[in-house]
């Protein structure tokens, strides 16, 4: 049902798609916060020099200014450039940076670890298409440590994904992970010390394939023939279980940061055969583009639609936010909610049981009764029954009519005498009630959003 916005990439809701975006986002509050996870909001500008410290992305990055020059600056001709100006505004691309920034501004008003998790639009100058927007929802979950952060975070941070994306009328999903210290060891172990540059080859993998992966390590990074095509048998590797570590170290490599990575990875994916069994698997090809990440990366597929891209990432960052020698390591993944949230409406794979919040209409026998007709919904309203009232006394038909068109499954009538009816417009079902003790069935009291 989903429908092609007017503007490219700036996507807007009919009423009945939004409720199923808002059962979404419930659902993700929900489990955040029964693991403990604190709900912030951040401002959605920050500085340029914020924004591009980590990661080459400045040409997703919007940048924000006046229509209206201020008079100096028109009178100087000075041009105005964000890119160069690291004091110049933007909006933020993704919610990591700015929790980052956030986390050290308020260091003295929280308490480590910090548990956060933060829904809110976010904005990518991305080119359009299903599944990537240039404004969106994201919902992330991070832990923040001071100093330090246990790695049993990156174990937990993945399970209560996990969890959280099985409550959503989705179709099955991989949390694929691997572990940055792992690949790092691994390429300095072949030779290959422009680690940075051989992850953003990696990335690409799916993309463009082994072959020209090959060819941009060769071209790019000057590996040889041999080292190239060790690489990519570490990225070829994929299991459902620990059996990565005796895959990885068949490779013949020896190397410290590798050895930990491979703990770090073990742990996580042990922890989750055990915990959210067929939900999470060890792939070696995840690198994640960006360069704060320094342990644990996580990216995550719909089974069967996997060419929507990754609907939840991200990992380990121990440095991303620090305050002069103090250090605020940190562990998170992001949903990207209104990706999700579009595959759901376009492959309709869930729908919302009705297309208003609204359950009963009460309609009116003349204009005179519409205060009598307030009263009835006020006393269903503060029993949580959401209710409207007809603007004008209609033929019933009509006002039956218009529940119908609007979705209301509920008609109340009162008549001249004080009784009251209520028909159930879907059965036809008409029977006595009592503004004071009537209530729908509980699966007509609220929305509810079906998996298909």
């Amino acid at each position: 049902m989903a429908r092609t916005a007017s503007l490219s990439g700036f996507p807007e809701w009919l009423p009945e798609e939004r409720l199923v975006e808002l059962h979404v986002l419930d659902t993700l509050r929900r489990v955040f916060e029964l693991h403990g996870f604190s709900s912030i909001e951040t401002r959605a500008v920050e500085t340029v020099g914020q924004l591009l410290r980590k990661g080459e992305i400045d040409k997703e990055v919007y940048g924000l200014s006046r229509l209206q020059d201020d008079d100096d600056d028109s009178a100087t001709g000075a041009a105005k450039s964000p890119k160069g100006d690291p004091h110049a505004l933007a909006l933020h691309f993704d919610l990591t940076v700015p929790f980052a920034r956030y986390v050290v501004e308020n260091a003295g008003y929280l308490a480590f670890p910090f548990r956060r998790y933060q829904i809110q639009k976010v904005w990518r100058g991305e080119r359009p298409q299903e599944g990537r927007a240039r404004e969106f929802t994201q919902a992330d979950i991070d832990i923040v440590g001071d100093g330090e952060l246990p790695f049993r975070y990156d174990v937990e941070i993945a399970l209560v994904i996990a969890e959280a994306l099985s409550a959503l009328p989705i179709p099955a999903f991989l949390l694929r992970i691997n572990n940055r210290k792992l690949a790092e060891g691994f390429y300095n172990g072949i030779g290959l010390t422009d680690t940075a540059g051989v992850l953003r080859s990696i990335d690409k993998l799916e993309k463009i394939g082994p072959a020209k992966v090959a060819d941009l390590l060769k071209s790019e990074l000057g590996a040889t023939d041999e080292q190239a095509q060790s690489a990519l048998k570490l990225a070829s590797i994929r299991t459902g279980d620990t059996s990565f570590v005796e895959q990885v170290r068949a490779l013949g490599v020896s190397n410290e940061l590798l050895e930990e990575g491979l703990t770090e990875l073990e742990q996580v994916i042990a922890a989750a055969v055990q915990r959210a069994p067929g939900k999470v698997v060890a792939d070696l090809s995840i690198a994640r583009g960006l360069d704060y990440y320094t342990g644990t990366v996580v990216e995550t597929v719909l089974v069967g639609h996997e060419q929507l891209g990754s609907i939840c990432s991200g990992g380990r960052y121990d440095a991303l936010a620090s305050k002069g020698n103090r250090k605020f390591p940190g562990v998170g993944l992001s949903i990207g909610v209104t990706r999700l949230v579009s595959r759901i409406l376009s492959q309709e794979l869930a729908k919302a049981t009705r297309s208003v919040p609204t359950a009963v209409l009460v309609a009116l026998n003349s204009d005179d009764s519409w205060g009598a007709a307030q009263d009835v919904a006020a006393e269903l309203r503060s029993r949580g029954i959401a209710t409207e009232v007809a603007a004008k006394a209609e033929k019933f038909g009509k006002q039956i009519k218009f529940a119908d068109r609007r979705g209301i499954p509920f008609v109340w009538f009162t008549d001249d005498d004080g009784k009251h009816q209520i028909k159930d417009i879907r059965s036809g079902e008409q029977v006595d009630a009592d503004p004071a003790t009537w209530a729908p069935a509980a699966e007509d009291l609220h929305v509810r959003v079906l998996k298909a």
